[in-house]
């Protein structure tokens, strides 16, 4: 597929993609749905480690290109949930369950389903002139693209009212200092933490990152109980992979491991 409105590049492996419609402040288009998909099916099939999702341009997604919904006295109702069922929904899950950390750089504003689509990353940093908005509520609507799951779980119930019954801009800074993402980073040092991030996650031992991942995401929703029996059945095999044998050799000689994702 050649891409119009996103980037993609393999660099080893590290996969990096780029919502590039820096004109219309990166929203999204059906075309730059399918564009996503396609370009996560590849970094999938390249074997990468680690995925790197960022924006071109002063902003990292405006979410949703209102300027192909355009409504007119008479028109007929747009069936919003048929697009969050065919385009939102599947690629928040996609992120969510890829067994590879998903890194997120907020190069500038996220709004609406953009700021959503950022909270589906597993380590999501932002520069500090960066900025998250929940604008649903100006709308007549909710936050989609998993704002409602992810929004309470991260800063609590009553941060999670305001910001979706308010539609106010939340800065970088305050969105890192309420738990919404892990780091706040100057302007002039994002590009360099967001390389370093990709660089150590390409030669971490992925599969015991992937398993952390997928055991984090189930606690939101397992009983002590059932994660406890997560974890043992998850370490079992763990405890198997040639990245423990590694790590395990590498502590006993003083040394750096070299794990190979396995």
């Amino acid at each position: 597929m050649i891409y119009e409105s996103i980037e993609f590049a393999m660099d080893g492996a590290v996969a990096r993609i780029t919502l590039n419609r820096p004109d219309k402040l990166n929203s999204f288009t059906p075309t730059m749905h399918a564009e996503l998909s396609d370009a996560i099916t590849q970094a999938e099939a390249k074997a990468a480690r680690v995925l790197v999702l960022s924006g071109n341009g002063r902003a990292f997604c405006a979410g949703q290109d209102l300027s192909e919904r355009e409504m007119s006295a008479g028109s007929a109702p747009i069936d919003l949930g048929n697009t969050i069922e065919k385009y939102y929904a599947p690629l928040v899950r996609r992120l969510r369950a890829l067994p590879i950390p998903v890194v997120v750089g907020v190069n500038g504003v996220a709004a609406g389903a953009g700021a959503n689509l950022a909270l589906a990353g597993d380590i999501v940093i932002a520069k500090q002139s960066a900025s998250f908005i929940q604008p649903f509520c100006r709308l007549g609507l909710l936050p989609d693209t998993g704002g409602t799951y992810a929004l309470p779980r991260l800063v609590g119930h009553a941060r999670a009212m305001g910001l979706a019954l308010l539609g106010e801009k939340l800065s970088a800074q305050d969105a890192a200092n309420w738990g919404l993402i892990w780091q706040c980073v100057a302007d002039d040092q994002f590009d360099a933490r967001l390389n370093e991030l990709a660089a150590h996650f390409s030669g971490a031992a992925t599969k015991g990152l992937a398993y952390t991942k997928h055991a984090l995401n189930q606690s939101l929703s397992n009983s002590l109980d059932e994660q406890l029996d997560l974890e043992r059945d998850l370490m079992r095999e763990l405890g198997s992979s040639a990245d423990y044998a590694e790590g395990v050799a590498a502590f006993l000689g003083k040394r750096q491991p070299v794990f190979k994702g396995k």
